[in-house]
């Protein structure tokens, strides 16, 4: 199996507490890389990714799939309060437009 460490979705923000740039890496969440500039973090990021991944393959452990070669049926359950529930259907209804329409236009906001 190749492996395919450019296909996970990675992220480099500034850590105050550290006072340098962080790699992370959303499928490991375990994971980090500290470095001086955000371009350093990144490349010791992906290295520490594939290199977690050799391990992970030696062992016979299950890789995570990366989150950007899923298939998502675009459904999903969110639970609120009852109240709230209420009130997302009135505004859907002053609005001329489906509960689930008025859902997803402010979850894209």
């Amino acid at each position: 199996m190749a492996l395919q460490n450019d296909r996970y979705t990675y992220r480099v923000t500034w850590s105050d507490d550290d006072n340098e740039y962080v790699g992370l890496c959303a499928e490991f969440p375990s994971l980090s890389w500290l470095a001086g500039n955000p371009e350093t973090a990144l490349k010791g990021m992906r290295k520490l990714v594939e290199d977690v991944l050799r391990d992970m393959q030696k062992e016979g452990e299950t890789i995570p799939e990366p989150i950007a070669c899923k298939k998502y049926s675009g459904k999903f359950m969110v639970r609120v309060p009852p109240h709230i529930h209420q009130k997302l259907t009135i505004q859907a209804a002053e609005s001329g437009i489906s509960l689930n329409r008025l859902v997803s236009s402010k979850l894209n906001a």
